[in-house]
């Protein structure tokens, strides 16, 4: 099991003092797709350079292109690249194409899919790396979780890990390791505690 460190609306200089503190409790750093938006590939170049023992995952959520886009991120040093659930199935196999390629691996984030176990085990024959269970950012509110989903990907999954992510707490922690994940992401907990490193070292003691 490994934290994932999500950086989402951070300037790079930011992430950068954030990663400085936090780096020896995660194993992945993310650059989330506002991130992207605002810098493109540069803060995957910045982290792998600064950061070599951490993965770099790419939270480019590509939707079409699939190869073509998981190239690029590859080049750029990325570990891991993110492709939608809800994609097509030759765009899922281009990006898993690439990642063989390159040695590298591909996430498919499967926010707002609906036929859940379904997706999840074509998915799951495609040779995707990981599958994560996303609870959106604009409908944590409601009080979702993504545990409930973890809990039926993980009964269909028989060659790829899975991954968590979703406004995931020090307090809702237990919960998603005892039905375990290879991969847990945290973003605000972690990008807004007081004491961020000690917020990183707590959650990464919880792991298994």
């Amino acid at each position: 099991m490994k934290l994932q460190a999500a950086l989402d609306t951070l300037t790079l200089e930011e992430c950068i003092a954030l990663m400085d503190e936090v780096q020896d409790y995660v194993g992945v750093i993310e650059v989330g797709t506002p991130f992207v938006i605002e810098e493109g590939m540069r803060p995957v170049r910045e982290f792998k350079k600064r950061y070599p023992k951490l993965e770099v995952l790419a939270d480019v959520k590509i939707m079409d292109a699939g190869e073509y886009e998981a190239d690029k991120c590859f080049d750029a040093g990325a570990d891991i690249v993110t492709v939608l659930g809800v994609s097509n199935d030759l765009t899922v196999q281009g990006v898993v194409r690439s990642a063989k390629k390159h040695g590298k691996k591909c996430m498919v984030d499967m926010i707002e899919v609906k036929n859940l176990a379904e997706r999840t085990a074509q998915l799951d024959e495609m040779g995707v790396d990981y599958i994560c269970v996303h609870t959106a950012f604009d409908v944590q509110a409601t009080g979702a979780d993504p545990l409930d989903e973890l809990k039926v990907v993980n009964k269909i999954v028989k060659n790829a890990k899975t991954a968590v992510a979703g406004g995931v707490k020090l307090n809702t922690i237990d919960d998603i390791v005892a039905e375990g994940a290879e991969i847990i992401v945290v973003g605000g907990a972690i990008c807004n505690a007081k004491d961020r490193a000690q917020m990183a070292k707590d959650m990464k003691g919880r792991l298994k």
